[in-house]
């Protein structure tokens, strides 16, 4: 126990370090303040930094504990084909260690008469059975989520809140395993922020795209057909709700909710709590319905 404990401490200063390092700072002043949507999309000529220069897109957190009240111990496919039918399950830990890492990076500037940026963004979400030993502690789970965002700012109006962006992103999402675990999907992703005093929204309704051999084809039924991400922040502390539908209703509305607080420590070292219930917290997941609550720090947070 006592080497995972050293093992584990290792593994959040090398990641302290990589994010310390990745110019993210550069995203608030000497007295950690939460900046707004035109400083971290580059909204005017104000705030434009240039391109190829690494930036916090989603949030960036460690969570040594995460727990589930229902492990995914036999993940099964709505692919009928049998290269989908998994084999016997495994006893997986309801408790394991969760991290994510997310940048993006401009890589065009001013394009479509001035107005639009084009960025490239990555975001990967790990799942680690740590202390799981007789299966020796593997990664249960990690989702690889490669962007390419077009992004335009606007000015507007709207039910009291501001509108400062539109944009969209080609999303690519996968999990890197092979069949029965494989589950992947393309999506077309439009989006829209809108802010007003200490709130922060943003809207992202998709399109997923066919694929010729689809490992999940009735992913959209349960992880849903877009999301609301509904964002307050106040005296260093920053509560996120983020919701998604797959639009029907009945007895066949399935999505996922979750409910984030950061609150501050030190700098830019805050605590974290995540909490969600329903499907699709990872690829292999999206049909399997959970409540999860996760305890940990963040190191970067959506503003």
């Amino acid at each position: 126990m006592k080497l995972l404990q050293i093992k584990f401490s290792i593994f959040i200063l090398f990641f302290s370090y990589f994010t310390a390092n990745a110019q993210i700072q550069a995203l608030f002043n000497n007295k950690t303040q939460l900046r707004n949507l035109t400083e971290r999309w580059e909204l005017d000529t104000t705030s434009v930094r240039g391109t190829f220069l690494v930036t916090p897109y989603k949030p960036m957190y460690v969570l040594p504990v995460r727990w589930s009240n229902n492990p995914n111990e036999q993940p099964h496919s709505g692919n009928i084909d049998p290269d989908y039918i998994a084999p016997p399950g495994v006893d997986y830990n309801n408790i394991e260690a969760k991290f994510q890492l997310s940048f993006k990076t401009k890589v065009l500037q001013g394009i479509f008469w001035g107005r639009g940026d084009l960025w490239v963004a990555y975001t990967q979400i790990s799942h680690w059975q740590i202390y799981n030993n007789n299966l020796s502690r593997p990664f249960r789970e990690v989702n690889y989520e490669p962007e390419l965002i077009l992004n335009i700012p606007v000015n507007f109006k709207i039910f009291g809140f501001k509108a400062r962006m539109v944009g969209v992103a080609f999303n690519h999402e996968s999990n890197g395993k092979s069949d029965p675990f494989s589950r992947s999907w393309n999506r077309v992703i439009f989006h829209a922020g809108f802010e007003r005093n200490n709130w922060t929204v943003y809207i992202r309704p998709w399109l997923r795209m066919s694929a010729a051999k689809d490992d999940n084809p009735d992913i959209s039924e349960y992880v849903g057909r877009g999301d609301l991400n509904v964002i307050y922040a106040k005296n260093g502390n920053i509560f996120s709700f983020i919701g998604s539908h797959n639009l029907n209703f009945g007895s066949k509305a399935r999505g996922n909710s979750s409910f984030s607080w950061s609150y501050p420590i030190k700098n830019n070292l805050k605590g974290y709590l995540l909490v969600s219930h329903g499907y699709g917290e990872t690829l292999i997941d999206y049909n399997n319905l959970q409540t999860t609550v996760g305890v940990g720090v963040s190191l970067i947070e959506w503003l």
